[in-house]
């Protein structure tokens, strides 16, 4: 039978819709994947891979486990090395966070009662005090994410003035988040100062004029400028700023309330210096959940708190409660270093990965599996010029290539997902939790063998 026989022999859509063994779903599901399983049977007619074509009865299982298999929030196993993943989730919680949102979720909470006066209290107040005792600010404020953040802080303080900025801080985060359009969507005027590589303080003073609202600091998380660079330090910004009665808004991006590897500033740092209002985010370097934490004066977070985009941007019960235990082991940094996943898989020596890579390699014994150093990134927009030296066991399969091998481990019962290097599947342990090691090995053999 040729080719264009096949394809008129593919069932039809209606007639797929009137089996009975579809009956149990959704017409718009079934539609849907009727369409998407004719598409591929035609491809693979048209390709050579098919050289027959289904029965609708075929079709019909093809459809229906599909139906049980649409995406879904799932685990997977991360072992990319990468500990804040955007496309995985960012930073694991902690066990204790965890169990805060999982309490938060199943039961009533003080969320916003007052429980000494039996009134109405404030969803922010404990994870502000926290917050004022981690970084010495005099004031702090939450949101869904360091994005909104700014937004707000640029809303609240710079509609209808100017914003001064630095040229070389004009930065673009993931997702097309960028500098310049995020001010003019908040009302603002953007005056750029200085060149792209170096900026003097000269460059913000003759800038200020009677409409400017801010001096705005974007600390460069997610990439260097190198060589012949220079910019102005934030205490220097911020002498300047109050001689001319103007608040300084630091966005740090990530963020982080501990000394990590790459000298990035920490958020007590800023305040020290005498930011008016700095934001981060707590997904990343922080190490909780996804949130845009604001800290700084209380002159300037006071109208925040009232201002009306604060209620569109507000977090829920489950982040609170997650960032409250978050924020709470940092009150003990050795506590803080060995609870919280993304600071422990951050820090992790090379010669503990080194000691786990050949427990997994043992366990894949028999394997064309090998330990590699690797070097890995932070990931998240975090770090960007700290490589972070660790281990990898490499499988280099025969009977397959690399991205096929990587195709059945992202289709297991836990996704596993692998970092596809020179035709070989990485697992890197920075990533792996000791736990899974068995499920690692066992559903690779069943993949290779």
């Amino acid at each position: 039978m040729d080719t264009n026989m096949l394809l008129r022999s593919i069932p039809k859509i209606d007639d797929l819709l009137r089996r009975p063994e579809l009956a149990s779903l959704s017409p718009i599901v079934a539609v849907d994947l009727a369409r998407q399983t004719a598409k591929e049977v035609r491809e693979g007619l048209l390709s050579g891979e098919l050289r027959t074509v289904p029965s609708e009865a075929d079709f019909c299982r093809t459809i229906l486990m599909r139906a049980e298999d649409r995406p879904r929030l799932r685990e997977v196993l991360n072992a990319t090395g990468v500990p804040l993943h955007t496309n995985l989730g960012r930073a694991c919680l902690s066990e204790s966070a965890a169990q805060a949102a999982w309490d938060a979720a199943r039961r009533y909470s003080n969320l916003e009662y007052d429980l000494d006066t039996g009134g109405r209290g404030s969803r922010h107040s404990r994870v502000e005090a926290l917050l004022r005792t981690l970084t010495g600010a005099e004031s702090a404020l939450v949101v869904n994410n360091n994005a909104a953040a700014v937004l707000l802080a640029l809303s609240a303080i710079g509609n209808g003035g100017e914003v001064v900025i630095s040229r070389g801080e004009l930065v673009e985060i993931g997702g097309s988040f960028r500098i310049p359009e995020i001010v003019a969507q908040c009302g603002c005027r953007l005056r750029e100062v200085g060149a792209t590589n170096k900026t003097h303080l000269r460059d913000y003073r003759d800038a200020i004029q009677p409409e400017t609202r801010a001096l705005l600091k974007v600390h460069t998380s997610n990439y260097r400028i190198v060589g012949f660079s220079g910019s102005v330090s934030l205490s220097d910004l911020v002498e300047l700023a109050h001689e001319r009665g103007l608040p300084v808004i630091e966005d740090l991006g990530s963020g982080c309330l501990l000394p990590l590897p790459g000298g990035e500033p920490t958020v007590e740092e800023s305040v020290k210096y005498g930011a008016d209002i700095v934001t981060f985010s707590g997904d990343k370097l922080l190490g909780g959940p996804q949130a845009g934490i604001l800290v700084g004066r209380v002159q300037w977070l006071e109208p925040l708190k009232r201002h009306p985009l604060t209620r569109a941007l507000r977090v829920d019960k489950l982040t609170l409660a997650a960032l409250e235990a978050t924020l709470e082991a940092y009150r003990d940094p050795r506590r803080a270093a060995d609870e919280i996943p993304a600071l422990r898989m951050l820090t992790v020596p090379p010669d503990t990965l080194r000691r786990r890579a050949e427990a997994l390699a043992e366990l894949l014994a028999g394997l064309p599996a090998e330990i590699v150093e690797t070097e890995e990134p932070a990931g998240g927009g975090s770090l960007p010029d700290t490589a972070l030296p660790g281990f990898a066991v490499a499988i280099a399969p025969a009977a397959c290539s690399a991205a096929e091998l990587a195709r059945s481990l992202r289709a297991a019962e836990r996704p596993i997902i692998v970092h596809v290097q020179r035709e070989r599947c990485l697992l890197h342990l920075r990533t792996l939790w000791d736990e899974d090691f068995a499920y690692l090995a066992r559903t690779i053999r069943g993949v290779l063998l």
